[in-house]
């Protein structure tokens, strides 16, 4: 079957030093991207991590120190990452938990201004675990019936990853074939996850707030009126460098709006003393 699309989606794929999202570094991503009119086109690269990839790490992926030390590094290669991307929407398998924040990180690390806005995220691990509760190699059996023999290879597993998807939405009526829709509903909880590490989120409201620990649920305005230290705590912690951006950009904003709401109650009390000489003035005919 084919996807409806709005607009191109990037399915990608990153093989990593380690699962550690502010740490860890890219060694091979792929991405496959597919047109509204049905059109494929694939980009895989191997990309050097400026760190020792960990022997466990390299016996599950089989990318070892020796394969990556001649190749071009994630800031070399954030250009061309970036333009085949486009404007496309993103999808992977667990990639709203682990590749989106690992790739964001890069492009961060690297300086380099990659804009996350305005897209569409589709998590194909989310929808599989909503429906059927397994792995990447299982879902390619259960939905293609095919094996999926290279497992752990970048372009292997986004190949299978896009069969899988066209595959769900197939096989499910409650499954609108729309990015829009399976962005909605691939997303866990019931906040809009808006740093993709799932730290900070967004309420009904739509109000910026915490979305783990002990000030879960509360708006980070509410917590920097009752608790400043907490913003600090939270920007010196292991947290990825796309989150501590949110949580900068909503206590600017708060900031903001502080200084605005304290000029407009400047001006009110100017206005209420200047009233109130005026009626001193003409109780007493000056």
């Amino acid at each position: 079957m084919k996807l409806n699309l709005e607009r191109p989606l990037a399915i990608f794929d990153l093989e990593t030093t380690g699962t550690n999202v502010t740490k860890d570094r890219i060694v091979e991503i792929s991405i496959l991207k597919v047109e509204p009119n049905g059109d494929e086109n694939t980009f895989t690269k191997r990309v050097n991590p400026e760190m020792d990839i960990p022997k466990e790490t390299s016996e599950i992926h089989g990318i070892y120190q020796a394969d990556i030390e001649n190749e071009k590094t994630f800031k070399e290669l954030a250009p061309e990452v970036a333009e085949f991307i486009g404007n496309a929407d993103l999808a992977g398998f667990n990639s709203n938990k682990f590749d989106i924040p690992v790739l964001m990180e890069e492009f961060l690390r690297a300086e380099y201004k990659f804009d996350m806005h305005d897209r569409r995220f589709v998590d194909v691990q989310n929808i599989f675990h909503k429906m059927e509760q397994r792995t990447l190699v299982a879902a390619y059996k259960f939905y293609c019936d095919k094996d999926l023999t290279n497992a752990h290879s970048a372009e292997a597993d986004v190949i299978a990853t896009y069969e899988v998807l066209k595959a769900q939405v197939a096989r499910y009526e409650n499954l609108e074939n729309d990015i829009k829709f399976l962005s909605t509903f691939s997303k866990q909880g019931n906040n809009e996850v808006v740093d993709f590490a799932g730290r900070i989120a967004k309420n009904k409201e739509g109000e910026i707030i915490y979305n783990f620990g002990k000030h879960k649920n509360k708006t980070v305005e509410f917590v920097a009126n009752t608790e400043p230290g907490y913003y600090g705590w939270f920007l010196n912690s292991d947290f990825p460098l796309y989150t501590k951006q949110v949580l900068k950009e909503e206590m600017e904003r708060i900031k903001k709006n502080r200084e605005e709401q304290k000029e407009i109650n400047k001006q009110k009390e100017e206005q209420r003393l200047n009233a109130k000489l005026d009626a001193l003035k003409n109780k007493f005919g000056k």
